[in-house]
Formats: structure tokens, sequence, C-alpha cells
């Protein structure tokens, strides 16, 4: 072989050999994102958003109008009047969510009317999805100094939340 060849040779072995190094490098970096992404996909606040808040959105309501199920501060604070003990609450939940009921219902009769009964989420929700976020909805909402509008039940349900 002659030296200019080896030399041509010995550069193409090495730049296959750096380029082996770039792409086990974009590998890993590509590994990491995707975990990244995936980790957010699976965080309390993205499950909410895609699991629950299509129907029960999160904030205060403009347009009473639109809404399609009750606000979550509303469901959150009537849960909490039922069941204080987190662990009793999230308990409560699972089940609702999965087989709900008129029977199960802690809402007042008027949300009913208006809105139906919860249609069951099996299928639509996991129990492990359902672990990670049933603590979070319990420890955030309704927020403190939540103050329920009462409807249908004149001024009864004006409770304020301080916690």
């Amino acid at each position: 072989m002659t030296k200019g060849k080896l030399a041509i040779s010995i550069a193409l072995a090495l730049t296959l050999s750096l380029s082996a190094k770039d792409n086990n490098r974009t590998d890993i970096n590509n590994t990491k994102m995707e975990k990244r992404a995936e980790s957010k996909k699976n965080s309390p606040e993205e499950l909410f958003k895609t699991k629950c808040a299509t129907c029960h959105i999160s904030t205060r309501p403009t347009k009473i109008s639109t809404l399609v199920a009750p606000p979550i501060m509303g469901v959150m604070r009537h849960i909490k009047m039922v069941y204080p003990d987190k662990r009793e609450a999230i308990k409560f939940m699972r089940d609702y969510i999965m087989n709900p009921s008129k029977q199960k219902a802690v809402c007042m009769p008027r949300k009913i009317q208006r809105f139906g009964l919860m249609p069951s989420q099996k299928g639509l929700v996991t129990q492990k999805e359902l672990d990670i976020i049933l603590p979070w909805i319990y420890d955030n909402f309704p927020p403190k100094g939540f103050r329920g509008r009462g409807m249908g039940m004149r001024g009864a349900g004006r409770a304020l939340i301080t916690k």
C-alpha cells in the first residue's frame, strides 16, 4: 500500500470512528430529551390538562353558558366538605371517576340537572394516571381564599376555603 493510500485509509477510519462517537452522543441526547418529554407528559399538571380539564376548567369561568361540567374548584370544594381527609377524598374520587352515580355524588343536585352525571372514565384514564393526578388535584384545588358562588343554595354554599 502506498503512503498516500495509507494516509487516506487512516483518515477515513478516523472519520468513521469520530462519526460513530457523534452518533452515539446524538442517541444519548435524544434519549434524554425523550425521557424529559415523557416525564413532562406524565406530570400531574399535564395529565390534569389532558384527562380532566377538557371538561372541568381550572379557573373561574367568565362565561357560564360555555361550561360542559362544573369547574374543578367547585368540585373539589364539595369533595373536601364531605371528605376532609386527603386519603378518603382520593379514595372517593378514584371510585367516583370510574363508577359515578347520583347516590355517590357530592355536588348540588342542580349541577347534575344542568350538566348530567359525569360519564365513567373507564378506559380513558388508568389507575397509574389517577395515582399521579388525584393527590395533585387535592393539594391544588380549590385555591386558598376561594369562595363558592353557592348557586342553587341561596348562599349556604359560600364557605371560604382557607387551606
